[in-house]
Parts: structure tokens; sequence; C-alpha cells
């Protein structure tokens, strides 16, 4: 566990910020607060560099959590910063989802404030947490599969009765099979509903990093879509955020909101 240094600020009477600098000893002496490191004396406070102690710097890091009706399921979809600068969102993650995270170049200023989109890392294959989610959809189960394809794979479906690929699954898309334990047989390359020829089929490139392709003939197949381009916000209970601003120079953060709607499953 890294060691910090916590202050303690008289005018709030509490202990609101922890440093990474962790000296053998400190002291204030007129007017003046030094600190004794590693066989060198040090004097803080000296010049208008912030963030960098011992020669060392760290980004100004801002942790805290969005935790009205706790008892609600919500669904957070934006970050509004009052700031005279954007922050990095770090990581945002809730009871239920973890990993959204926001680039400072993504925020928009609008009427002084910064607004931005909260946005899920793209991961492939799927963490478990996150196959629960509405980019999570379920096409049926395969009736062949070819493999004789160099490189990709041909997912046949039955036509009578009719498992219909419907529009949701598109090409781009990651595709899974099985449900325990689910397997990423990898990225959609063509989807052929011809019904009157005989035809209906997907197309999956499977030498793509982690796939597998299938070998059995009868799987449950499932598709995936770019989690960062189907972001919809991070739904949860609460909403704990960890934010980064990488400045040297003085800046001031005055509050952070979110829009925020009610959960209907």
């Amino acid at each position: 566990m890294p060691l910090y240094t916590l202050t303690y600020d008289e005018g709030v009477q509490g202990w609101p910020s922890f440093y990474t600098f962790y000296p053998d000893w400190m002291i204030g002496m007129n007017n003046y607060f030094y600190t004794y490191y590693q066989g060198d004396l040090w004097r803080h406070n000296v010049n208008q560099l912030r963030n960098t102690y011992y020669n060392t710097y760290a980004p100004s890091i801002m942790k805290s959590v969005f935790n009205e009706l706790p008892l609600e399921n919500k669904l957070f979809k934006t970050l509004a910063l009052e700031s005279d600068d954007p922050w990095e969102l770090e990581e945002a993650f809730t009871d239920q989802q973890a990993g959204d995270f926001i680039d400072a170049a993504w925020y928009e200023q609008k009427e002084g404030d910064w607004f931005a989109f909260l946005r899920s890392p793209n991961t492939v294959p799927l963490a478990a947490a996150d196959f629960p989610l509405r980019s999570v959809n379920g096409i049926g189960n395969s009736t062949t599969i070819d493999t004789t394809v160099p490189a990709a794979a041909i997912i046949n479906f039955s036509i009578s009765p009719l498992v219909e690929i419907s529009s949701i699954v598109s090409i781009g898309g990651d595709l899974y099979y099985n449900t325990n334990p689910r397997i990423y047989a990898g990225e959609i390359l063509e989807i052929v509903q011809d019904y009157p020829n005989g035809d209906n089929y997907i197309v999956v490139d499977t030498t793509v990093a982690a796939a597998t392709a299938p070998v059995l003939n009868v799987n449950y197949f499932f598709t995936a879509k770019n989690q960062t381009a189907e972001s919809h916000g991070i739904l949860g209970h609460y909403n704990v955020f960890i934010l980064r601003n990488f400045n040297e120079t003085p800046t001031e953060l005055f509050a952070v909101r979110s829009d925020v709607m009610k959960s209907f499953p």
C-alpha cells in the first residue's frame, strides 16, 4: 500500500487532502514548511510549480460518489464539471458496472461548464459483468458450421423453422457462443439472409485475437456491439468516480454533477 501525507485544514476543520510525498521528518518554522527526505532538506511552497515533490511529479486526483436515492437503480449518463479546466475521468464504477472513462479532450464547454458523456471501454472478449447489458443480443442455435473457409467460419441457421438474424446484428460486431462458459467466436464479416436460395448464415473472422472457432455444429450464438459506440451511461444504485488533472499551474474544481435517470428494466 502506498504511503501518503494527510493534511489538516483549519478552515474546514477536517482532513481534506492526501499528498503523494512521505518525508522522514517535517516542521513548520518562520512561516515556512520544511521536510527532510532521504538526507536532503526541502522548503515547500517556494515556486509556482504544482504537484511536484522532491523533483517527482504526480497528477491531482479527486475521488467522490453520486449516491442520491441509493435504493433506486439509475442510469448515470453524463458528467459535468464546474471548473476552469476539464479533468480526465480516470474511472467510474457502480455496484453493477465498472470501467467508464472520459478523456479530457472529450469535454465540451457550455456556459462555463465542461460536459461529456460517460463511455464504456470496448473490451474484447467481454468481461463477465458485461454480458447482461442491453448491447448483448441473442440470435439462436446454429444448424451447421463450415470451417473450411480460410481464416473464417460460416455459421448456418435454420430457415424452417426460421431463426431470424435480426437487424440489430451488424457487420463488425462480435459473435459469441455457448452460455457456460461463454466463448468468443470472432468478428462478424458478413450476414446473408437469402431464404429462397436456402441461405441464412453469418461469416465470422476467427483469426482475431482471443477468438476460438466453434467445433460443434449446434451452438447457441449471440452478439455484442462495440461497447464504446453503444455506451448509454453506467447503471447502478450509486456511482463512484475518480478525476485526474495534469496541470502544473493552479486550477479550481468547484462542483461535479451528473445527468441521472431512473432505470426501468
